[in-house]
């Protein structure tokens, strides 16, 4: 009987010396669905994908990862899992249809199968004219295809993705996620750690790590639903001068500047939150328009991260 989660997490915790790199972490994720770790370097994110595919041994807690039991039965996992990292770690010296043929022996891919199965990836990731091309020489772009394309040659149920976008362009991340909802549709579970806030938004279910704690989890919607803040935009003709008036009130949890406009957090504890920001403002005769406006998702994440503030 499969569980419907592919992974199950409880209490999953990872102590260096004196750092925690991870902190009782609780984990749920569904079956077929794309789930993204979001958060900073240093959050816990690429330490949690190593405890979850046997890499590393967790100081605490348990995980259950495609009904395999880890770190004891990692061997039995190996096979059903893919796993990317944000360092390219193909053989810069071989080209791509060598890469992939490495690939394929290191998992004992069935070797009649071998030639079909080559050729339907460099199609299927458009390496067809760089298959003869050693991969060191290779743009970003091209090497996260075939980095990708080695990681699902052996069709794992699970693949795990640490930071897979962190050294391409737009245009190669657009590609590289058209290629994993096309995963995720035919079934392949994705954990996916990123720290780009348009890449967590494309995710069915996500969790926000900070400092190794789990400080928000759901769909992104859901977050976006629940911060807690009232959320303000305001337009000023001095920004900057605004932006000092409003960061004065002790019931602003943060405000930041984007271009012209200016965003404010306010807890949902406080009633009338848009008076109190214009009252701020036409106290320094600074002229501005403010409004209510839905969270993003970016606001979720100051909102779930952020600091006290110094008084």
């Amino acid at each position: 009987m499969h569980s419907e989660f592919a992974i199950e997490a409880r209490g999953l915790s990872k102590q260096f010396g004196e750092l925690r790199a991870v902190s009782s972490l609780d984990l749920d994720v569904p079956r077929g669905e794309i789930y993204g770790f979001l958060g900073p370097n240093g959050s816990g994110k690429s330490t949690t994908i190593r405890m979850l595919c046997g890499l590393l041994t967790p100081t605490e807690g348990s995980a259950t990862v495609l009904d395999t039991d880890v770190p004891e039965n990692s061997k039995d996992l190996k096979p059903k899992i893919g796993y990317m990292t944000q360092r390219f770690s193909l053989f810069g010296d071989m080209t791509v249809f060598e890469n992939l043929q490495f690939i394929a022996e290191i998992y004992s891919y069935p070797f009649a199968d071998r030639s079909t199965r080559i050729g339907e990836l460099l199609d299927r990731y458009d390496l067809v004219a760089q298959r003869n091309q050693l991969a060191g020489t290779m743009s970003g772009g091209e090497r996260q295809r075939l980095a990708l394309a080695c990681a699902v040659l052996h069709h794992p149920e699970l693949l795990l993705l640490d930071e897979p976008t962190s050294a391409v362009d737009p245009q190669s991340r657009r590609d590289f996620w058209e290629n994993l909802f096309r995963l995720a549709g035919g079934g392949t579970t994705i954990l996916v750690s990123t720290h780009y806030m348009d890449e967590a938004e494309r995710c069915h279910r996500l969790a926000i790590l900070d400092h190794g704690v789990k400080v928000a989890d759901g769909t992104p919607q859901e977050l976006q639903n629940r911060t807690g803040m009232h959320v303000l935009e305001v337009i000023a003709d001095d920004p900057y001068a605004a932006q000092g008036a409003i960061h004065e009130l002790e019931a602003v949890a943060s405000v930041t500047q984007l271009g012209v406009r200016l965003r404010v957090l306010i807890p949902d504890s406080h009633e009338h939150p848009r008076e109190l920001v214009e009252h701020a403002l036409a106290a320094r005769n600074l002229k501005a328009t403010t409004r209510l406006t839905a969270a993003t998702l970016e606001d979720v994440f100051v909102a779930v991260t952020m600091k006290p503030r110094k008084t």
